[in-house]
């Protein structure tokens, strides 16, 4: 007697069609990847390190804006309270040294933009632009010392003229301090850095603003101070 043979059915495997896949609520393959919309581990890992050395300068700014008010606080008190205090005409150059100053501001915020645009050859541009005025403040700096030695003001002349210099010098090394990380930024080889070209352009511009505004408000305090 012949047995009868027994027909297995085949099993189906569901298939996702359509826009299963496509739509908002279906899975796409490497979407939480680095190119994906979401962001991947790639680009919160560098976040993360922009945030981590933004932090880094905050904390050094902060650490050098208390340094240079306790040299003002120093200049009000003594002023205050001696009587041998002296007023001496700034040197007019002064004036000058600020507006360029400010255009420094300017040429590194233009720099940047360029930067972020993808414009390497204006960033270059911009970017020497700044490290020129900033070279070019300095000199301007070393000329009025020499205006006021000139007329016979000196560091130990009186307590007036003590603290020009040393409220002037003090900027003027942490302005020195910011071209040298101007010129490391133009030629470092960013190819083996661990932090990118964008995030050191950024803490340099930072930095190099609260530059410009410490100088704007002691120069104010030397110019009432008169």
């Amino acid at each position: 007697m012949a047995r009868n043979p027994i027909i297995e059915e085949p099993s189906v495997v569901p298939v996702a069609v359509g826009g299963a896949g496509a739509g908002t609520g279906g899975f796409q393959a490497g979407g939480g990847g680095r190119g994906g919309s979401g962001g991947g581990p790639g680009d919160l890992h560098g976040a993360v390190a922009q945030r981590t050395y933004l932090t880094g300068l905050t904390m050094g700014l902060a650490a050098i804006l208390m340094f240079f008010m306790a040299l003002v606080s120093a200049f009000i008190v003594r002023q205050g309270l001696s009587n041998d205090w002296r007023a001496f005409a700034l040197p007019p150059i002064l004036w000058v040294n600020t507006a360029i100053l400010l255009a420094s501001s300017f040429t590194i915020e233009a720099s940047r933009r360029k930067l972020n645009r993808g414009d390497q050859q204006g960033f270059r541009h911009w970017w020497f632009m700044t490290t020129a005025l900033g070279l070019l403040f300095l000199a301007g700096q070393l000329i009025a010392w020499r205006q006021l030695v000139h007329a016979g003001v000196y560091l130990a002349s009186n307590p007036s003229s003590s603290f020009f210099y040393v409220l002037t010098a003090a900027h003027g090394i942490h302005l020195l301090g910011g071209i040298v990380a101007l010129v490391a930024i133009a030629y470092w080889n960013w190819d083996r850095a661990r932090v990118t070209r964008s995030t050191a352009t950024q803490m340099a511009a930072v930095y190099w603003h609260f530059l410009d505004g410490l100088w704007i408000f002691l120069f104010l305090l030397l110019k009432l101070g008169q």
